[in-house]
């Protein structure tokens, strides 16, 4: 048979990894003849827009080079399936597609949306009596996918959250005025993101000195009580704020996703005009915004590892006639670092989202708690050797008319 693979919403440095993991197992599978990339998700499916991936890939060097690409290599899409009961037509559609193509297993590497599209693909297959399969592969930096211990992409996004806070701490530490910078970093409904730049404490660092997360209540008097509390004891005082946390309406712009999503950012704007009000002490704001999603120059190596094991995983469990499944991790240890990949049905998956647990949050609601260190410190081991082209790291990148 012949297989696709299509890849879905934001963007991550470890989506391509997941990518090459379902193209170099199925590579070894004598029973996968044509490996068929889907352009822009499930789109590409509905408009039958294909690319058979072995006149792209060639070479190990061409697959360590895409192991290390950060992005979604084919495209990406936010399409919701409409419900087939209602309107069937669009499943109609990709199913012409794959039976073009002699498809016999379709893989979907994305978040806690795309396996949503995941379970209704499989249900609808299922109804009509269709034998393709259909695998998700998890992705997603927020790390609130249920059911897996964590995602792909969140170990490099953290390290990068990390690291960039370290070089923040540096800066703003060399004047002798008070200051304060907020640091708004992503995280819709979870506070994992943001919460992982604790793992600095665990390296000596007093900052951040305020972490706030979704899972948290969170007031602004509360906020400016922590931050002159902070100011008391440090002249440069970092606070590592979730796009997520509750503000008032009209702080962020209320446009929303195909999924109902709404698009977050500006917390971190409020807060700065809030402490030049109140305080008039130096402060900035800063949002990583996507850098913190694609910035592969600084991944975790066991973050891209697990990422192509997973899909390579999902290969293996579509050939056992699986169906409707999403690969996950199970953790064994933290101490020395175990995990193994298993799969779920797609309904424990889809449309549920992983919050962080309370006790991963200090009393006060304004800063990590210890006990998630240990969580997050195996996820952002390890280093990629990058390929660098002229002093810059090297992509993995497809001809732009073939995507169009």
């Amino acid at each position: 048979m012949n297989i696709a693979v299509a890849q879905s919403g934001g963007p991550t440095c470890a989506i391509n990894a997941s990518l090459v993991g379902v193209f170099r197992e199925s590579l070894k599978e004598p029973e996968i003849d044509a490996i068929f990339g889907s352009v822009n998700g499930i789109e590409g499916l509905i408009q039958n827009h294909l690319i058979d991936l072995k006149t792209l890939i060639f070479t190990n060097d061409d697959m360590e080079l895409l192991r290390q690409t950060p992005s979604t290599v084919l495209g990406s899409c936010r399409y919701k399936l409409p419900d087939w009961h209602d309107d069937d037509s669009v499943y109609r559609k990709i199913t012409a597609t794959l039976e073009q193509r002699q498809i016999g297993a379709f893989f979907y590497i994305g978040g806690n949306d795309s396996m949503d599209t995941v379970q209704k693909l499989s249900a609808y297959f299922r109804e009509t009596e269709s034998p393709i399969r259909v695998i998700g592969i998890p992705k997603t930096i927020d790390n609130d996918l249920c059911v897996t211990d964590h995602t792909p992409g969140f170990g490099s996004a953290a390290k990068y959250v990390a690291a960039t806070l370290q070089e923040i701490i540096r800066d703003s530490s060399v004047y002798s005025i008070p200051s304060v910078t907020i640091v708004e970093i992503m995280g819709r409904h979870a506070g994992w993101l943001t919460a992982s730049a604790a793992v600095l404490h665990e390296l000596g660092e007093a900052a951040p000195h305020l972490i706030y997360v979704p899972e948290a209540d969170f007031s602004l008097d509360k906020f400016m009580r922590d931050i002159r509390s902070q100011m008391a004891k440090h002249k440069a005082v970092i606070a590592a704020v979730s796009e997520g946390i509750e503000v008032p309406e009209g702080v962020q712009s209320g446009v929303v996703d195909n999924f109902g999503h709404k698009y977050l950012s500006g917390i971190g704007s409020y807060l700065e005009r809030a402490v030049r009000n109140e305080i008039g002490c130096k402060v900035r704001s800063i949002e990583l915004n996507v850098m913190q999603r694609c910035s592969s120059h600084l991944c975790s190596r066991t973050d891209i590892d697990e990422s192509e094991a997973i899909g390579a995983a999902g290969v293996r469990c579509a050939l056992r006639g699986e169906t409707g499944k999403v690969m996950v991790f199970r953790r064994l240890h933290n101490m020395p670092y175990t995990v193994t990949i298993e799969s779920a049905d797609a309904t424990e998956v889809a449309n549920k989202e992983k919050s962080l647990p309370r006790s991963f949050i200090n009393k006060d609601g304004n800063n990590i708690a210890k006990a998630a260190i240990s969580y997050f410190m195996p996820l952002i081991q390890g280093e990629l050797v990058i390929q660098m082209n002229h002093g810059i790291p090297a992509h993995f990148t497809i001809q732009e008319s073939l995507l169009k």
